[in-house]
């Protein structure tokens, strides 16, 4: 299900856009656009579709990269804090370009809360009461607004904070208080502005770790904005990259490392540790071969020779993984005229799930001489992984012959 959907989406800043606008069309840079009108691009003919409980992450890519005007625009026009200059903003199915004052309102009370790089706290409230805050908007009962405010509070480990003053809290306190506010009013949609980049390194680890926790337990839609491509990759069920107001890419964090759309997006990805993205499924291969364990030695042998293996993948007759057999034992079975397999099957093989990150498979090869197999929710066999399938995963050489 689609939840929000942008359509076209401009923002031109200063008077009179329409020259603007034609020039845009035109292929003109936003470089020239701002010297020859004095007006600045923000979002040029943004399009894309954000689904029901998904992580969607906009980054912005610049020479530094720390730019965050088209991100910062783009996601204050999601909500209308900023008018677009034109296209259309759909919630739900409904153009919200089109509302009323009134239904804009209740659109931002009701479906949407916002998380600020800033916490945005009143400093003479109390976190609580910082947390109770939109519920109070919303005309609840100050029982109901307290309750609801420490139910949030806990579920962001700051249960017992809730008579503190924002001053009297760390800086990444201060942002638990702000997710708490935005989650407290239960919305569809969170809108994260640069929300964990004015917090220090290890903090901003920490509250992403926590945010995909949470996300874990509400299914919320978020659309993220950040500058941090480690960052962008790790919450990012897909992300959308924009450069100069345009958003040049939009595809999942492994989508982006394995086909970048141009020279720049490849550039700037360059240094990404790619352990910590790439998965099982983007570097397993279809196995050379696989028996079930009624075909016996003779045939596993007869199939290692074949394909030039040393050892071969046993399944049952529901293709569900048994374990491996050796070409050394096959050979030893069949000596002693014996096809039967089954007490020579080594179970001892290291399985992984598809999303597995290559950082947590190749711990695995220090400690077996058998490639790593993928496997589904039912045991039954997908791929495997050789140690050079992960080395050439690292080096973003996965679906090469290895």
């Amino acid at each position: 299900m689609i939840k929000v959907e942008i359509k076209n989406l401009y923002k031109i800043f200063g008077k009179g856009p329409n020259n603007a606008m034609e020039m845009i069309k035109n292929g003109y840079s936003k470089n020239t656009i701002l010297k020859k009108t004095g007006n600045g691009v923000g979002i040029n003919n943004a399009s894309f579709k954000v689904k029901d409980g998904e992580i969607f992450v906009v980054m912005g890519l610049s020479g530094s990269g720390k730019s965050t005007a088209g991100k910062s625009t783009l996601i204050r026009c999601i909500n209308r804090l900023i008018e677009p200059t034109s296209g259309d903003i759909y919630i739900d199915g409904q153009n919200i370009v089109n509302c009323s004052k009134d239904e804009l309102l209740s659109i931002r009370r009701h479906k949407i809360a916002m998380v600020f790089q800033n916490f945005a706290l009143l400093p003479h409230r109390t976190v609580a009461e910082n947390v109770a805050f939109g519920l109070e908007i919303q005309k609840f009962s100050l029982e109901e607004r307290l309750k609801k405010a420490n139910e949030m509070l806990e579920l962001v480990g700051l249960k017992d904070y809730g008579e503190s003053l924002p001053s009297q809290l760390s800086g990444g306190m201060q942002q638990r208080v702000g997710l708490a506010r935005a989650l407290a009013t239960n919305p569809d949609i969170l809108l994260m502005d640069e929300a964990f980049s004015a917090l220090d390194p290890l903090i901003r680890k920490e509250m992403q770790n926590e945010l995909l926790k949470l996300q874990d337990k509400m299914k919320k839609t978020i659309i993220f904005i950040t500058h941090d491509l480690d960052e962008a990759l790790k919450l990012g069920d897909r992300i959308a990259v924009m450069k100069d107001g345009v958003i040049v890419q939009i595809d999942t964090p492994e989508g982006i490392l394995q086909n970048p759309a141009d020279d720049y997006v490849k550039e700037f990805i360059q240094d990404v540790n790619r352990t910590k993205v790439v998965t099982a499924s983007s570097i397993m291969k279809t196995p050379d071969s696989i028996i079930t364990s009624k075909d016996g030695a003779r045939v596993a042998v007869r199939k290692m020779k074949e394909v030039g293996i040393s050892s071969i993948f046993v399944m049952d007759k529901e293709h569900k993984l048994q374990g491996i057999i050796t070409i050394d034992d096959a050979v030893k079975l069949l000596k002693e005229n014996i096809n039967k397999i089954d007490e020579v099957i080594d179970k001892n093989i290291y399985t992984v799930t598809p999303d597995t990150l290559i950082e947590d498979i190749l711990p695995l090869f220090m400690s077996t001489k058998y490639p790593i197999v993928v496997t589904d929710e039912e045991n039954k066999i997908l791929g495997i992984i050789v140690k050079a399938s992960a080395l050439a995963g690292i080096l973003g050489e996965e679906g090469k012959n290895v």
